[in-house]
């Protein structure tokens, strides 16, 4: 391979020394994913490379699509060597895209094939691939276990089945799996299928007709996910909405599980609402908040009619939640309710923002109990994390940061890690080299440790340091 050696994307001495001597070899603590919980704990041998590759990944489908590759080639019922051909003659241009460097590195990394990918390779890359995944008998906790992962938090809804979390830690693998809990669609009042979705609640808990009850059945469920080791939550939205009153919430609640539509004014009142309950339940239950903010979701209704959700047709939204931000962290804080909160924002233009409202809010509770996350999503690549951890380190302090995550679908995602570690040497070696911080090798390494893996677990409060 011509590109993707040794040193990739280390720039000087130092930052070579910084990741081989200090990050390459650290654990991973996958605090964020969407990785199948019942894929894990059945283990079934991958049948070819397409799948394990471009299974529910869509990222890698966005891209073909922007490469003007037809959808049957896609999520349709082309044969999976042709989805495979198709992928590989997409990302033999896609240069800068972080797909380009993450896509190799997957090779390289679980394949050990160092082809490089483009259509002239492709049909040798998909024979030899395949060729390991039979030999070596490839399956999902395999690739996590060869990725040095910890521990990892699915991304599971409110009346999920936490039943294979129970099985998974009987097991006693090498790796820890916990759910994380997300009730995004219990507060998406305005979809077409709430009703069916708190009915669905309803089958785990009791019967929901009040919001009291709702909010009754909801502490319940995360009692029962803690006892299968959740230590975190889950909200996105595409703003933070306006605290609205309780009253207001029960109106736009009541309406809607007697099938009638609400407004937008009501939707977005129910949700200033429940964000604001959830987190004041999460903080009495010691359970952190990871508040994804900025995705405009679903944008062409005629794919979400086909597909459905998660498909590749979100984009960054430019809207401005800040002001409501800063009222929610400060009423929750002024209650003594204010969870210890990550907060991912996937609008670049407002990463200052969201460090410095953070820095309004901590507190001796954590080092950096209120987190600016890793870049997401759109800016989780090269250019994405530099301006984070710039961003970072000008208005924080990088010292507390917790480091990657995967936000992924995808067993394959754990060379993201390397890739991040690699950015975050080479920042700051560059950063020693120019004499603008410490030449303290042993200290800025220890502090890239503990990015790397070290502050994450401190953070959550389990397993060792």
């Amino acid at each position: 391979m011509s590109y993707m050696q040794e040193d990739f994307l280390l720039k000087t001495e130092t930052a070579k020394r910084l990741y081989h001597e200090y990050a390459k070899d650290m654990p991973i603590f996958d605090y964020h994913c969407h990785l199948p919980e019942k894929q894990i704990w059945e283990n079934k041998p991958f049948k070819d490379i397409c799948e394990v590759w471009l299974g529910g990944d869509h990222y890698k489908w966005r891209l073909m699509r922007n490469y003007g590759v037809n959808e049957r080639y896609i999520t349709g019922e082309a044969t999976n060597r042709e989805k495979f051909t198709a992928y590989c003659k997409t990302l033999s241009t896609a240069f800068g895209n972080p797909l380009y460097h993450w896509s190799q590195a997957e090779l390289k990394t679980f394949f050990h094939c160092e082809k490089e990918i483009n259509e002239e390779n492709a049909e040798a890359i998909w024979e030899e691939c395949n060729a390991y995944i039979r030999e070596n008998n490839l399956t999902p906790q395999k690739l996590i276990e060869s990725s040095n992962v910890k521990y990892l938090f699915t991304t599971n809804e409110v009346f999920d089945d936490l039943s294979t979390f129970e099985k998974i830690a009987k097991k006693g693998y090498k790796f820890k799996v916990y759910p994380a809990f997300r009730a995004d669609k219990i507060m998406n009042i305005e979809a077409e299928k709430y009703n069916e979705f708190v009915g669905a609640l309803e089958e785990k808990t009791h019967k929901i007709e009040t919001l009291n009850e709702l909010e009754t059945a909801l502490e319940t469920r995360l009692t029962e996910f803690e006892k299968v080791g959740a230590r975190a939550s889950d909200i996105a939205l595409e703003k933070v909405y306006e605290i609205a009153e309780k009253s207001d919430a029960e109106k736009a609640f009541e309406k809607r599980r007697k099938g009638e539509k609400v407004t937008e004014k009501e939707a977005e009142r129910f949700k200033g609402y429940l964000t604001y309950f959830l987190m004041k339940l999460y903080a009495k239950h010691k359970i952190a908040t990871e508040l994804h903010v900025g995705a405009m979701r679903n944008n062409n209704s005629e794919m979400l009619a086909k597909l459905g959700l998660d498909t590749g047709y979100d984009s960054i939204s430019e809207e401005n939640s800040i002001k409501n931000m800063s009222k929610l962290f400060d009423r929750l804080n002024g209650e003594k309710a204010l969870p210890k909160t990550i907060v991912f924002n996937l609008n670049p233009k407002m990463n200052a923002e969201i460090v410095t409202l953070n820095g309004c809010f901590q507190s001796d509770e954590a080092k950096g109990k209120m987190q600016y996350g890793a870049a997401w999503w759109f800016s989780d690549n090269k250019e994405g994390m530099e301006k984070h951890l710039k961003d970072l380190t000008a208005t924080g302090h990088i010292g507390t940061f917790l480091g990657m995550l995967t936000d992924s679908r995808s067993f394959l995602s754990y060379p993201r890690h390397q890739y991040f570690r690699r950015i975050l040497c080479n920042y700051l070696g560059e950063l020693m080299e120019n004499g603008e911080i410490t030449k303290n090798e042993k200290l800025v390494g220890k502090v890239i440790q503990d990015i790397c893996y070290r502050n994450v677990v401190a953070y959550f409060g389990i397993g060792n340091q």
